[in-house]
């Protein structure tokens, strides 16, 4: 226990004392102003629009620095940051501006700015900026705001384009974020080749701060079109950010409201798929409850007559009766059972495994240490969607950056326990049966001891060395591209600190309490209802499609996919399209439904496979909740070409890097929910059956 409590106190040291330590502000901290205390205008990063994940520094662009009192201190200083705001791609700069708190209601202050004559170099980024319709952030008190860098417009002294009648469609009503929403990917102005656009910068901006006594609850900030200057070698720009504080009665506690899409994500299409979500469940409960309470009941009244009869019969008589849908015997003309004329009897079925059904699957380290990497993932994933749905009550986590990230690495780091625990428990439970085991006269004690401790060191190291292998390779990417998504040295030192301190020992410690757990039911010796064979039976190859698992397990993911694919496509907009998800209450909804359609269509189809006498049902049970992860990942591949318009090998590899690892992820929780569905059928069943 005294690890455990040192792992326990280091975790949170780690997670409460990792700031940055280079630029805090206290006021930021608690939101409170004084009137004439100086607020911070944080730049975030710029980059293209389309593209989420290709953001850079924002001073990467040649903007100038602010001419203002306090410009050589404070200018281009990076803010203190946590790790999960880092891992999210945050990386705040002061802009050089100062801000003065309520500094007079409708005054505009102005500062400004002068480029000296831009080089070729300097031009050729503001181009590619404009060309690419790159975007940049900033955040005031917390609060993010957008603003366009520049756009491609047409010479409008050019003969083609007077003939056109072709106008700027932006006006100075419409924010930013807006006017990039309507054009990012298209020709605004459907004009063709034969009119050239010419690169132009916006130099004028609009900040508006709206502030509820000594409370900022609102920002906007517009760029003015008529500020538009043509990007050229040699020119000199003026930048100019006009501020103004204006006082308002908007509540502090709702002004994240504003940047929620509350039409979107509570739209009448996102309802009905939670009811038809809901529906599938009842239909898939229906068909289990169908098979258990009569095909399994008619099932057990067969081997029951044939266990109870079979001794009385005599030579050359019928060894089963024929039985209604209720397995009550039928009776023939003269009230006596009438026979089954080739019903199969205890010849074939699901109880002529009841001596292999509980063997060991192949593979079983392996297979141990993805059903404790699993238990993981669902104790993880459950956390933090309970910790999302708790934010009324800690703060909304979609108002903090990074906050999801955090979560996610503490109930990470805190349910290693869980999966040391699971796999050490199950393969306790199947060393005896599998052909090395405890059982085995060739299996020593020395053999059982290495075995114990792959199994441990296999679930320490299996889903992050997966996790580690794919962000590494896209944070070397991003490295080559100079992104602020690169996860700096400092961050992994941490990272790895909480992984080899605290997950590892957590771990080795489940690990332990698994091998040394009493597994078998009520205090019996044995772990399973019946005993295995010492040779295993030969699984039939001549069975019906519907008793072949390749046929089965697809259409056990189509179904789970089905149940999840509408919150899948809000998710995934969130991800990609700079949405804030926010309807957690949805997300646990979907999650429970989730569990159950998966325990569902598996245990339909281990019962299948286990009635064509094919008893090789765990690593079945497991790919029918898993195969889900197959349709999701060709989701994300639709999804990418028809449902936004990201383009370059970087943005590239990131989305498929990340789809990849949901996937997998994903796949690995609904195998191990599949898979522990069917266990508890499968021991169920045959508890109630009667062996010789």
């Amino acid at each position: 226990m005294g690890l455990l409590s040192v792992s326990s106190q280091l975790l949170f040291s780690l997670l409460l004392l990792q700031k940055d330590d280079f630029l805090v502000n206290a006021d930021e901290y608690d939101h409170r102003y004084a009137p004439g205390d100086k607020v911070n205008l944080w730049v975030n990063k710029v980059g293209p629009y389309a593209n989420p994940q290709e953001a850079y520094e924002y001073y990467s662009l040649p903007y100038c620095a602010p001419q203002t009192e306090h410009e050589s201190e404070t200018f281009n200083k990076l803010k203190a940051h946590s790790i999960g705001e880092r891992l999210g791609g945050h990386a705040l700069r002061h802009s050089g501006h100062d801000l003065i708190f309520a500094s007079g209601d409708k005054q505009t202050v102005v500062e400004e700015c002068n480029t000296e004559a831009i080089t070729e170099a300097q031009a050729a980024a503001f181009t590619k900026a404009a060309e690419d319709q790159w975007f940049y952030q900033m955040y005031i008190d917390d609060l993010p705001v957008w603003g366009m860098v520049g756009e491609m417009l047409p010479d409008y002294d050019d003969a083609n384009v007077k003939k056109l009648g072709i106008q700027p469609k932006k006006d100075g009503s419409e924010s930013d974020l807006q006017h990039l929403d309507e054009v990012v990917g298209k020709n605004m102005y459907g004009l063709s080749k034969e009119v050239a656009l010419k690169p132009y910068v916006y130099t004028y901006r609009y900040l508006s701060v709206s502030y509820n006594k000594d409370r900022i609850v609102k920002v906007d900030l517009t760029s003015d079109p008529s500020s538009l200057v043509e990007v050229k070698t040699g020119a000199d720009l003026n930048f100019k950010l006009f501020i103004k504080w204006e006082s308002t009665d908007e509540e502090f506690h709702s002004r994240f409201d504003r940047y929620l899409d509350h039409a979107f994500f509570k739209h009448q299409i996102h309802w009905f798929s939670i009811f038809n979500s809901f529906m599938m469940v009842l239909f898939l409960m229906g068909l289990v409850a169908l098979i258990l309470l009569r095909t399994l009941r008619k099932d057990y009244a067969r081997y029951a007559l044939t266990h109870s009869h079979g001794s009385d019969l005599e030579e050359g008589e019928e060894g089963d009766a024929e039985l209604d849908e209720n397995g009550k015997p039928l009776l023939d003309h003269e009230g006596h059972p009438a026979a089954s004329g080739g019903m199969p009897g205890e010849d074939s079925g699901w109880k002529q495994v009841h001596g292999d059904v509980f063997r060991a699957p192949q593979f079983l380290i392996l297979f141990a240490s993805i059903i404790g990497t699993g238990w993981q993932l669902i104790t993880l994933t459950l956390g933090v969607i309970l910790f999302a749905v708790a934010g009324p009550l800690h703060g909304e986590v979609h108002e903090e950056r990074g906050e999801v990230l955090h979560a996610i690495i503490t109930c990470f780091v805190l349910s290693s326990v869980v999966a040391g625990y699971s796999s050490g428990s199950f393969f306790k439970s199947y060393h005896a049966t599998s052909p090395g085991g405890a059982r085995s006269k060739a299996a020593s004690a020395g053999n059982a001891s290495a075995q114990w401790q792959a199994t441990m060191g296999l679930t320490v190291l299996l889903l992050p060395t997966i996790t580690v292998t794919i962000l590494s390779m896209l944070n070397t990417v991003s490295l080559y591209y100079g992104t602020i998504n690169t996860i700096p040295f400092l961050v992994i030192l941490k990272l790895f600190a909480i992984w080899i301190f605290v997950s590892v020992p957590l771990t080795i410690f489940g690990t332990l309490l698994g091998r040394h757990a009493k597994l078998s039911p009520k205090g019996k010796g044995d772990l399973f209802p019946c005993r295995v064979n010492a040779i295993p039976r030969p699984i039939p190859e001549d069975v019906a499609p519907y008793g072949k698992p390749m046929n089965l397990i697809p259409f056990a993911g189509l179904l789970s996919f089905g149940s999840i694919f509408i919150e899948l496509y809000y998710l995934l907009t969130s991800l990609w399209n700079y949405k804030f998800y926010h309807v957690y209450g949805f997300l646990l909804g979907v999650y429970f439904i989730l569990i159950i359609v998966v325990s569902m269509t598996t245990i339909i189809v281990v019962y299948f496979c286990l009635n064509a006498e094919n008893y090789l049902w765990q690593w079945t049970a497991f790919a029918s909740g898993a195969s889900m992860a197959v349709y999701v990942f060709i989701y994300g591949v639709f999804f990418f070409f028809f449902k936004t318009n990201m383009n370059g090998f970087l943005q590239t590899a990131f989305y498929f890097g990340y789809m990849g690892l949901i996937a997998l992820n994903l796949g690995t929780l609904c195998g191990t929910i599949g898979h522990f569905a069917a266990s508890r059928f499968v021991r169920a069943i045959f508890q109630n059956v009667k062996v010789d």
